[in-house]
């Protein structure tokens, strides 16, 4: 039976990444990205379709922890007859990807057992599997090899490879797990503990950089480990979740590829990044936008692949059942061919709020935003898919526009700070032309509430966001009332839905969990009208749904009481980042977003707190 999503731990190595169950199973692996072939599938199947298991051979009680500010997981198992830990991590920068699992005797003496089942090609894939000179067990398909070095013996049964041993107190066994092309020689293996304490290292050093946030430092400290382990090391592309299909809904269809990196998160990402201290990876992330962009502007896409590809074809694996049979199965994602003009707004304040926090020479970029804004002028009265990636008729989406309103309010703030050319008459023309539609084709004055589209009854979560881009003030009564008409319509068991899916033409049957990046939208909004207690307390409800080793998905179904959606999901963890800053500094990314003027800009090197 799979694993409910809260119950699964993430390891990686910031080139890919694992899930862990509460049992001991590795369920998902895509080897040796991010975005490639899954060779441990279960996690949207079944354990024929790919998983690693080392438990217990008898009835255990199971706890779990990562190592504190690091992302080694540690299961302990309390049996009958004794006591043993598993330790399950990836080394960071192994030559090859590689992963560790140690085996910890820690009381008497515990049966254990492994159970190994790879198969590659999203579980499609048997590979053969042989014993070379080394004693490695070595498994290929195609293009694909991996080899398992282990002192436990090893044997096959029915396409499985299967192991039993007993731990006594004070032993230790390691498993080490490398990839590796097939036409290479076979990798030497890594040395197990040489890789622990390593990795160890440079964890907690990397960790020990977050800037605190009061009472909440410990979660933001595991939503910025939990970022970096999401963070394709080579580009500095973040992966949306290292995951794909997970459902929505259990049993819908709303199951979509996360394994890209999306243009929505951009600003937050950078924002994020510098208050919790962390200048290298925003600048990593910047650079990433830059060149993922570059480009012709009509060509603009999204979301990219985690090197800046653009072609992310979508397809059905129909051979998968799905996560509780939420089928389909997607691999790619086809919105990254919808227009989106939200993404203009994102790139244009990403690059200010880089040149604001000193990130970057203040002329870096600027030639290709002036491209950007002349094709922006040509089409920003079209109709677009939205920021949800709708996959109904396009419309005149409001937050679109407040977002094309962006773009040129950014443009004219950074030829403004820092003497860049530019055509600032036009912008300022173009800036209050968007301003003025909105406000009368967006707002339904009858309701005193911004509107999802215009002509449109509906609302929209991303509307919350409208006094945090600085299109309008918090204490604007249209914000107020937009504010208010989301509490009253779009809020179930006091989370933030996204839309309305009973009453939106989407393309899909209605039904999905509530988006955890929108109620912290909520808390931020609520900040923004200095409603400081209801910020709180929400926030303290949104901390409280993170699993017992500190992870969120993408959403939350309040009716079953779980987590669902892609799991662990970066936008969630990148808005918990920002609302705990939000409520604990007095320079709060929320404030520096809107252009607040009382909130000055980050320095580049902001010293440690």
């Amino acid at each position: 039976m799979v694993s409910a999503i809260e119950d699964y731990a993430l390891i990686g190595d910031c080139e890919s990444a694992a899930l862990v169950t509460r049992d001991g199973s590795i369920d998902w692996l895509c080897w040796p990205r991010f975005d490639s072939e899954a060779c441990f599938a279960a996690l949207l199947g079944t354990p024929e379709q790919g998983r690693w298991l080392v438990a217990p051979r008898e009835a255990a009680k199971v706890t779990r922890r990562y190592r504190p500010n690091t992302l080694i997981l540690e299961t302990h198992f309390e049996t009958e007859h004794g006591a043993a830990t598993l330790v399950d991590f990836m080394p960071f920068r192994a030559p090859n990807s590689t992963i560790v699992r140690f085996v910890v005797g820690k009381r008497g003496k515990v049966a254990m057992r492994t159970e190994l089942i790879l198969r590659f090609g999203y579980g499609g894939v048997v590979p053969w599997v042989t014993r070379i000179e080394s004693g490695a067990l070595r498994a290929i398909a195609g293009p694909d090899m991996v080899l398992l070095h282990t002192p436990v013996h090893l044997y096959g049964k029915g396409l499985t490879t299967i192991g039993e041993f007993t731990i006594a107190r004070g032993e230790t066994i390691p498993f080490v797990m490398i990839y590796s092309p097939s036409h290479l020689p076979p990798p030497r293996p890594t040395d197990p503990t040489e890789a622990l304490a390593a990795t160890e290292t440079y964890w907690r050093e990397w960790a020990a950089k977050c800037r605190p946030a009061g009472r909440w430092t410990e979660a933001v400290k595991r939503s910025v480990l939990t970022l970096k382990a999401l963070t394709y090391l080579p580009t500095g592309g973040i992966v949306a979740a290292p995951t794909t299909s997970l459902p929505e809904r259990i049993g819908g269809q709303r199951n979509w590829d996360y394994r890209y990196c999306w243009l929505r998160d951009a600003t937050l990402t950078l924002l994020g990044a510098m208050h919790a201290g962390y200048y290298e990876e925003a600048q990593a992330w910047r650079e990433w936008l830059l060149r993922a962009v570059a480009g012709s502007p009509d060509q603009l896409q999204i979301m990219y692949g985690i090197g800046g590809e653009r072609r992310l074809t979508e397809w059905v694996a129909d051979w998968l059942p799905g996560y509780e049979k939420s089928a389909p199965v997607r691999i790619g994602n086809a919105a990254h061919t919808q227009l989106q003009l939200d993404v203009f707004g994102e790139i244009m304040d990403t690059y200010h709020q880089a040149r604001r926090g000193g990130l970057t020479a203040n002329e870096s970029g600027w030639a290709i935003q002036l491209e950007f804004l002349k094709h922006l002028k040509t089409i920003w009265r079209q109709r677009d898919q939205g920021i949800w990636e709708m996959r109904g008729p396009p419309q005149h989406f409001t937050y679109s526009k407040v977002m094309a309103w962006v773009a040129f309010d950014r443009a004219i703030k950074s030829a403004e700070t820092f003497g860049l050319e530019g055509p600032i008459d036009d912008w300022h023309k173009l800036r209050e032309e968007i301003c003025d539609e909105v406000c009368a084709r967006g707002f339904d004055k009858k309701r005193n509430t911004f509107v999802q589209a215009y002509d449109s009854d509906q609302l929209d979560a991303s509307l919350l966001l409208i006094p945090g881009v600085g299109f309008l003030p918090a204490t604007d009564p249209r914000v107020a009332g937009t504010v208010a008409a989301i509490e009253q319509r779009l809020l179930r068991d006091g989370f933030v839905m996204r839309y309305s899916t009973e009453h939106v033409e989407d393309a899909l049957p209605p039904g999905e969990g509530a988006f955890l990046a929108c109620s912290f939208w909520l808390v931020d909004a609520y900040i923004l009208q200095e409603r400081f207690d209801d910020a709180e307390r929400l926030f303290r409800r949104l901390v409280a749904l993170r699993n017992d080793v500190g992870l969120l998905s993408e959403q939350y179904d309040p009716g079953q009481k779980r987590l669902v959606g892609n799991f662990p999901q970066a936008f969630s963890h990148l808005a918990l980042i920002n609302s705990a800053y939000n409520l604990t500094r007095p320079r709060k990314p929320v404030h520096q977003r809107a252009q607040d003027e009382h909130a000055p800009p980050e320095p580049a090197e902001a010293p440690a707190e």
